[in-house]
């Protein structure tokens, strides 16, 4: 039997959509308002479940809280209120869609889930605009 469980979390960040080796106007025709040159920002939805057998013992998948604290040592600490351009490292080389920010939270929250535990990532940019992401 395995049994999915999910923790929401909330980040606010600014970024710009573009690529350097591009002109400005194929960057404006390709990512139009997101390709600001003073950034923009989101109020960041997320969720992250795990998804996994029982523990007989805890009767728990994952202690809600040890996902809780991950989430926000992993996630929020490292990407609220920031510019992701600018201060997020892993976006040093890689354009910050909502695609590769929600790569980049499961590559962060991977390490610290058991492997026989299934991570999925799920990352609302707005409301309506929603990326979901399990590692394959």
């Amino acid at each position: 039997m395995k049994v999915k469980v999910s923790r929401k979390a909330h980040f606010n960040a600014a970024h710009r959509l573009y690529r350097e080796d591009w002109p400005f106007e194929k960057n404006q025709q390709v990512f139009g308002k997101c390709n600001n040159p003073n950034f923009h920002g989101h109020n960041y939805e997320l969720v992250v479940s795990v998804t996994g057998g029982i523990d007989p013992e805890t009767g728990f998948v994952i202690d809600m809280k040890e996902l809780k604290d991950l989430i926000r040592n992993e996630v929020e600490d490292h990407m609220d209120h920031k510019n992701l351009n600018v201060e997020v490292p892993e976006f040093e080389n890689t354009n910050p869609t909502a695609e590769n920010i929600a790569v980049v939270i499961w590559q962060r929250l991977r390490p610290h889930i058991k492997e026989s535990l299934d991570l999925e990532v799920v990352l609302y940019e707005t409301p309506r605009n929603f990326v979901t992401y399990t590692g394959e």
